[in-house]
């Protein structure tokens, strides 16, 4: 039988086709059995009119390395330390995943979220929420950057404490821990420090946890971390408002040292200094005074910057030595040697003044 080249490609075109058809029939077959659900109209990924012809490839006018360059130049480059605005886009357990626009999402740990403590991260951010991100660190061998909001409230709560500070301003603050130096408190999220000496209460220490005292600030030291704080000073200054050097005031003795006694003046300690007491030499204030003592003292001194009050009965003595030999007509005597005193003062103050000129 002759076979002409025409029939022999006729022939194959037909076997070629007839294995086409059982493969179809083959795969029709595997797909009914899988049924993978997918519906008949499926959109295309991207819309027809976006494609571009091969012809618009031709006129573009740059090299891809021209384009990747051009990109280059749009790309953030981030450092530690700068501030950047990002989005959370996930949360989880230990920290948040955020988006500020880098090649790979940027991580905050979950004690970077807030200067304060909180119990967990949604007590500070929400899914969508955008906001301010101070970067921690360059970026690890996984290209991520870590982030921080506590760095940002740190940074800010010091500008704070400085600007509190230059106003003189007395702030309240809770008492959350006492040690043996004194008692801790949080101002602006940061840790404060009242020294034992600067804590004006006749409450242990230990009682004052949970407690609002009033406080003026002694140091404010970001380089060194030191955030000291007085709350003496805060009594002494609004005393002082109501006080005036010269006026006589009843207080208890509190407290005696070699050096003077401590005095409680309706909430405030003053100091009587051993020179103070008397115009005679006294080798210690224990032979002239006891704690517990009432007696009537006259104010010398108010220094608000350092919250000291400085007191005197040498002043009030008719006599010199009266407080060894009869404090209580020192006593008794106290208001009229007072006035003795502001008018010492008046004159002084006359005639310090400078003297006028009179010009022709």
């Amino acid at each position: 039988m002759t076979v002409t080249p025409s029939e022999l490609e006729s022939s194959a075109t037909a076997v070629v086709d007839a294995d086409l058809d059982i493969a179809a029939d083959q795969d029709f077959a595997v797909d009914a059995e899988l049924d993978l659900g997918i519906p008949e109209e499926v959109p295309s990924a991207d819309d027809p009119s976006s494609r571009a012809a091969a012809r618009d490839i031709d006129g573009v006018g740059f090299t891809l390395d021209e384009f990747a360059s051009l990109l280059s130049k749009y790309d953030y480059n981030f450092k530690p330390g700068d501030v950047v605005k990002g989005a959370v886009f996930a949360i989880e357990p230990k920290g948040a995943m955020i988006d500020i626009g880098a090649k790979t999402a940027a991580f905050m740990p979950m004690q970077e979220v807030s200067i304060n403590r909180v119990e967990g991260i949604g007590d500070v951010l929400e899914p969508g929420e955008e906001r301010e991100f101070f970067i921690l660190s360059e970026e690890n061998e996984d290209g991520q950057l870590t982030l921080s909001i506590r760095r940002i409230e740190y940074q800010r709560a010091w500008e704070r404490v400085r600007q509190l500070q230059k106003e003189d301003a007395t702030i309240y603050s809770e008492v959350f821990a006492t040690n043996r130096g004194g008692a801790l408190v949080r101002v602006e999220g940061l840790r404060g420090f009242i020294p034992g000496s600067h804590i004006s209460t006749r409450k242990p220490k230990e009682d004052l946890v949970a407690d609002f005292l009033p406080l003026k600030f002694l140091e404010v030291d970001e380089e060194r971390n030191r955030l000291v704080l007085s709350h003496r000073r805060a009594l002494v200054e609004r005393k002082m408002n109501r006080l005036e050097v010269g006026e006589v005031v009843i207080g208890t003795v509190r407290g005696i040292k070699p050096y003077g006694a401590f005095i409680d003046i309706g909430g405030v300690s003053g100091l009587l200094h051993i020179s103070e007491i008397s115009h005679e030499h006294i080798e210690t204030p224990h032979t002239v005074l006891n704690v517990n003592d009432q007696m009537k003292v006259m104010i010398i001194d108010l220094d608000a910057e350092r919250g000291r009050i400085s007191l005197s009965t040498k002043a009030l003595e008719p006599e010199p030595g009266d407080m060894l030999t009869d404090p209580q007509k020192v006593f008794e005597k106290a208001e009229e040697m007072a006035a003795r005193y502001k008018q010492m003062l008046l004159e002084q103050a006359e005639d310090n003044e400078p003297m006028g000129v009179t010009l022709d």
